[in-house]
């Protein structure tokens, strides 16, 4: 079946938080008429996650479970979750709905409107955070966007909102060449759509801080800071290797979808809620 929309979830112990995440991913998606899937991917999970999910399945037929195994990270998960999504466009996003899920109509509008072939939410842009995190927090992730600008050379604002969407089969060629499996996968991502030369955009969107967050603020940071190092050393080893004959595949002009009847709609939506 030809799907227009999959939604990617990585979950690690999330029985407490995803039931309202799946609750409103499936109003969202009642509300849009085009084919959608929903798909969890369980990193390892110690608690009921996995049974929530499989609970959910029997009131939400597009929602799927995916498992790691065991604990392998959020990066290890988001790619398992795009190399099994099967959507014209492959979004993720956080267990907690830091962002609000209706704020994907922006970044589709931008994608299908402009023929970007990524759309990566920014809490920065209009500043737009709702609920702050500590200043603590806040200013490693300040720092750790300028170590992403200085070593990976990626000019986002926000590298790290956990609120992204592909264009699928174009973005296919970045999750199978991604290595890093925990947190400091996002730049490791936008660097390969920028070698690659796919057309990345970035998009206010709503986010407010959830105090479950299982980011480690120093241990996580040491560690994603690696992860940009090793950018730099995968890059000059040869890892990510241009695929010969590879170009971004923009939608046609005359390729009619699901997406042109609600164009219209959504792009008044985010000139609304901008």
């Amino acid at each position: 079946m030809t799907l227009d929309l999959s939604i990617i979830i990585p979950a690690y112990n999330e029985e407490k938080r995803l039931p309202k995440t799946i609750a409103s991913i499936r109003t969202y998606l009642s509300l849009r008429r085009y084919p959608s899937e929903v798909l969890v991917v369980d990193d390892g999970s110690s608690d009921n996650t996995a049974k929530i999910v499989q609970e959910a399945r029997n009131s939400f037929p597009q929602l799927r479970l995916l498992s790691n195994g065991r604990n392998r990270g959020k990066g290890f998960s988001v790619r398992h979750g795009m190399l099994e999504a099967r959507g014209e466009v492959a979004l993720f996003t956080d267990a907690d709905l830091s962002t609000p899920i209706g704020e994907a109509d922006k970044l589709l509008a931008a994608i299908f409107d402009s023929r970007y072939d990524a759309a990566i939410g920014s809490r920065l842009l209009r500043n737009m955070i709702e609920v702050h995190q500590s200043k603590l927090r806040e200013t490693a992730g300040k720092v750790f966007n300028l170590l992403v600008r200085g070593i990976a050379g990626i000019d986002f604002g926000d590298t790290q909102c956990g609120f992204k969407a592909f264009r699928r089969i174009p973005a296919r060629i970045l999750f199978e060449q991604q290595q890093t499996d925990g947190f400091g996968f996002d730049p490791e991502i936008l660097f390969l759509a920028r070698r690659h030369g796919l057309k990345v955009t970035e998009i206010p969107v709503r986010w407010a801080h959830d105090p479950g967050t299982k980011v480690r603020v120093f241990s996580d940071s040491l560690r994603m800071f690696g992860d940009l190092i090793r950018i730099r050393l995968n890059n000059r080893r040869g890892i990510y290797p241009k695929r010969a004959g590879f170009r971004p595949a923009h939608r046609q002009p005359d390729s009619l979808t699901i997406w042109d009847v609600h164009l219209d709609r959504l792009k008044s939506e985010t000139i609304t809620r901008r």
